[in-house]
Order: structure tokens, then C-alpha cells, then sequence
């Protein structure tokens, strides 16, 4: 069988077709938001409000409300806490990061084993992409659509806040602001990943892309375009990897990304540890020619 058939054999089932689609939209979207969760260092608060969103879901589904409405208040609540533990207690940021992503994850979980339903809300934490419907899939569009013009519309101011918060709010820009609208938007793209890889793994989008495209490149705005690209080819390649084998196909799409970056972050042109070390040892070897 060749390449091709490969990629057109799955095609044929219309449920996977839609997982390929889903899966390329989340992907997109969460690698956009990723180089600057990168950029910021605010990898572990993408971490925490990813998981801290799942208790709003299961609300969200328990009254008939929509999932991002749900995922905004806890992302918001999530924020709030971890602020309001740090400034009132000795107790420094990580750890207030710990204690609050997983006592509201936690709930999520005890919400899901006791809320009655027809359907398996354990898709939620694990996700469940080859059972996404056309309804799903409009409202991820949807939802995708909105985080991306956004982040494409501020981000110039985005940039520069992560770049220096201080010279921005010297211009008149707004931190506080362009820091809720960040945390807004992780846990918008949150409910946009959930399907594809579930609460537990969505971290994993919103953190390898960016880091992945940053080894590469030195400039913002090859970053913008590189992350994206390499996030939809893994995801990709990682749900048809998932019907050829049969296996997880949320797993497969995070251990595509992460072979991705592990092959960055040794042959990267410039910053590869294996690339480094060889022009190390060559810029050696011409030294004691030299001699």
C-alpha cells in the first residue's frame, strides 16, 4: 500500500474525517496561543487553568449551557484563587498553582462520577475525537474562530506586553487587561482541545508547538506560522497513526508532538544539542589544525 493510500483509506469513514478536520482546527488554534504562553513563561498557569476548567464543563453540560461559558468562569475562578493565595499567604506561586488545578480538578472528577447521564462524560477528561458529531465539530469551529482573530487582532499588543509589560504600560497598554484576555483565551482554546485529546492531555497543545517552532526560529512572527504547521501535521499524522494501530488517538496525536520536538531539540539548526555539539567539536578540530 502506498503513501497515499495511507492517508485516503481512513477518509472513506465519515467519522474519521470529521476527527481529521476537528483535530487540524485544535491544533491550529492551540499552537497560535502557545508561542505566546511560551513567550510569557506562563506555561504551568496554561497547565492550571486547562485542568482547573473541567468542573465548569460538567456544569455547563449539567444545565444545558454551553461548555465555553462553563470553562470561562472556572478559568477566570482558577485565575482569581491561585492570586488571592499568593497575596494573602506566604505561600509562593507554583505551590498556589498546585493547590488550586488540582482541588478544581478534582471536582471536576467527582462531578462527572456523580452526575446522572446518558452519555460517558468521562470523553471530557480523555477525549473523544472519533465520536465528535457535526454539531461539535460547528461549535469547535466556531469557538477556534473566535480565539484566533483575537489573538491575531491584539497581537501586536500581546507581543509587546510579553516582550516588556512595563514599556507597554507605558504606552498606554493595559497588562491587567491583556493578561485576562490571555487567560480568557487559554480557556476558550481548552474546550476546543478537550475533544481531541481530553483535560488531561490539552496542556500538552498548548505548550509543545509554541516551545517546539521557538528552537527554531528566533523571530515572533516565523514562530506564528512554523508552531501552527508542524501542530497540524503531528495532530494529523497522529489520529491516522491512531486508526492504522487501533490505539489512543489523543495519545497519539501528544506523542507525534512530542517526537517532534524531541527531534528539534536535538538537530534544530541552531539551538539542536546534537547540532551544537558537533560545530563544538569541528570549531575544535579546526583550532588545533590552526596550531
Amino acid at each position: 500500500m502506498n503513501p497515499i493510500d495511507l492517508f485516503l483509506e481512513p477518509l472513506q469513514y465519515e467519522f474519521m474525517a470529521r476527527a481529521l478536520v476537528t483535530t487540524a482546527i485544535a491544533a491550529a488554534v492551540c499552537a497560535l496561543l502557545s508561542c505566546w504562553l511560551v513567550l510569557t513563561g506562563w506555561s504551568l498557569m496554561g497547565d492550571a487553568v486547562s485542568h482547573a476548567v473541567l468542573p465548569g464543563v460538567v456544569l455547563a453540560y449539567v444545565v444545558g449551557a454551553p461548555f465555553a461559558l462553563g470553562a470561562l468562569v472556572f478559568g477566570f475562578l482558577s485565575v482569581a484563587l491561585i492570586g488571592g493565595i499568593r497575596n494573602t499567604s506566604r505561600v509562593k506561586e507554583d505551590a498556589a498553582i498546585g493547590i488550586v488545578f488540582t482541588t478544581l480538578f478534582a471536582l471536576g472528577l467527582v462531578l462527572i462520577s456523580v452526575t446522572p447521564s446518558q452519555t460517558d462524560l468521562s470523553h471530557i477528561v480523555f477525549g473523544n475525537i472519533l465520536g465528535v458529531s457535526n454539531g461539535d465539530l460547528l461549535q469547535i469551529g466556531v469557538l477556534a474562530t473566535i480565539a484566533a482573530v483575537v489573538l491575531l487582532l491584539k497581537r501586536r499588543d500581546l507581543t509587546l506586553w510579553a516582550f516588556d509589560p512595563t514599556h507597554a504600560h507605558a504606552i498606554g497598554l493595559n497588562p491587567r487587561l491583556l493578561g485576562a484576555v490571555l487567560l480568557g483565551l487559554i480557556a476558550l482554546t481548552s474546550v476546543v482541545a478537550l475533544q481531541v485529546v481530553g483535560v488531561i492531555l490539552v496542556v500538552a497543545m498548548l505548550i509543545i508547538p509554541g516551545a517546539t517552532a521557538y528552537l527554531l526560529t528566533d523571530r515572533f512572527t516565523r514562530m506564528l506560522v512554523i508552531a501552527p504547521v508542524l501542530s497540524v501535521a503531528c495532530s494529523v499524522t497522529g489520529i491516522l497513526l491512531s486508526y492504522w494501530f487501533d490505539a489512543s488517538s489523543g495519545g497519539l496525536v501528544i506523542l507525534v508532538q512530542g517526537a517532534a520536538f524531541t527531534l528539534v531539540y536535538l538537530l534544530s539548526p541552531r539551538q539542536g544539542l546534537l547540532t551544537r555539539a558537533i560545530a563544538r567539536r569541528a570549531r575544535r578540530g579546526r583550532e588545533v589544525h590552526a596550531r
